[in-house]
């Protein structure tokens, strides 16, 4: 039961710990954008310049490996992608109001991760509608 769990819940509980618990600089939801861009490390590239990488940078690079294997799984015609699509689209209705409504979570950071998340929503049900069709399409024949 647990493969029917979208994988982009765990980002967004990541998300969610870090702007309400206020665990990055004490801020709370106040300081929440300033918090997610604070430097976790530079890396020193070859031109010599320094690529620096925040929170909100690795949240969202989390949210980008785990949209490829949710898109992956969105593939699956077994009766638990049902519930998967289900859930994700609980998910992103969870997401679209936190944005909407909740101070700290009105940041572009967070706007991808609702974008990830409604893709997860969009790829699940066209992939589901368009394996329907063709097993339709093949019955009738």
């Amino acid at each position: 039961m647990l493969v029917a769990l979208p994988l982009l819940v765990i980002p967004v509980v990541l998300y969610n710990i870090v702007v309400l618990t206020g665990l990055l600089g004490g801020a709370g939801v106040v300081g929440t954008d300033g918090n997610l861009r604070d430097i976790l490390f530079t890396i020193p590239m070859a031109s010599g310049a320094g690529w620096s990488v925040g929170v909100g940078d690795m949240i969202l690079f989390l949210s980008l490996i785990l949209l490829f294997f949710e898109l992956l799984k969105s593939t699956s015609s077994q009766k638990v992608a049902i519930v998967n699509h289900a859930l994700s689209m609980i998910l992103f209705v969870v997401c679209l109001v936190e944005f909407l409504l909740i101070k700290g979570f009105a940041t572009s950071t967070f706007f991808l991760i609702v974008t990830m998340v409604m893709l997860d929503v969009l790829a699940g049900f066209i992939v589901t509608i368009i394996s329907a069709r063709k097993d339709l399409e093949f019955g009738a024949g």
